[in-house]
């Protein structure tokens, strides 16, 4: 069984700052059978770089959303709103709140994340978002929507284990990062241990949040490998056997039919 990235940037990957060569870092994916990859917009020009790439790659999937760091234009909404419908787009988001840099206001950002539950709810489609510096904004409008939105996953989870036992009361699968290899992050292995299995995915965001061994050079897809070999390490259970809870998590979120992607090749 396979590996999916379920939270990567893979219109901003690059070698050595040259043009983009997808077929490169998909390949290196693949050698590790990393297959299946989740693309995530963060701005409408995002999205219309990163669709270009759904024709010829059949295992790229894509949400679609706006991130709360960015500046946006005032048409983004209504544009977001018609770009959610097309079937290649699985989740809505990136979004939700980032208090730590404030380039959108705080109320710009909470009216845009309340807008994301809108559309998530309204079709149905998981959200994904973002939390730094913002729990308890977070919580309060996700327990005030609890029966608006649609569950998702929060992405890139960094907080304590009340904030993720929070998240999960809600609905929501908790995703790791390449963090949960840093040294420094004994916290955060603590706390995995807690997080029910069935509601657990894995991500490396890349370009960005490189794992160990790969720290200090930028992120790729291939490198979800050894973020799961480290939970399956803490977790002690059979490779084979995470890697199937992992699929079926991420299968059931997003109500895929697992069917079409039992033999995933390279174009």
């Amino acid at each position: 069984m396979f590996l999916i990235d379920t939270h990567c940037h893979i219109n901003k990957l690059n070698n050595n700052h040259q043009i983009l060569d997808l077929k490169y870092f998909l390949k290196k994916a693949y050698k590790k059978n990393i297959k299946l990859f989740l693309s995530i917009a963060t701005s409408i020009e995002d999205f219309n770089h990163l669709y270009k790439y759904t024709n010829q790659y059949k295992n790229i999937l894509l949400s679609c959303g706006l991130h709360p760091n960015y500046e946006h234009h005032d048409n983004d909404l209504k544009i977001m709103k018609s770009l959610i419908k097309n079937d290649r787009v699985i989740a809505i988001g990136e979004t939700g709140l980032d208090f730590y840099r404030t380039i959108q206001k705080k109320t710009t950002q909470i009216k845009l994340f309340k807008y994301h539950i809108y559309l998530s709810n309204k079709t149905k489609k998981p959200i994904i978002i973002h939390n730094r510096h913002a729990d308890n904004e977070i919580l309060n409008i996700l327990n005030f929507n609890k029966n608006k939105i649609c569950s998702g996953i929060i992405h890139s989870f960094t907080g304590n284990i009340n904030l993720a036992r929070k998240f999960l009361d809600i609905g929501f699968y908790i995703s790791f990062s390449g963090i949960i290899t840093f040294k420094n992050s004994d916290y955060l292995r603590s706390i995995l241990k807690f997080i029910p299995l069935n509601r657990l995915c894995i991500e490396t965001d890349s370009p960005y949040l490189s794992p160990e061994p790969h720290r200090g050079i930028n992120n790729q897809p291939s490198f979800l490998y050894y973020i799961a070999k480290t939970i399956q390490k803490i977790l002690k259970i059979d490779f084979s056997m995470f890697t199937n809870i992992l699929n079926k998590n991420f299968f059931k979120l997003f109500k895929i039919n697992t069917n079409i992607y039992n033999h995933l090749s390279l174009l």
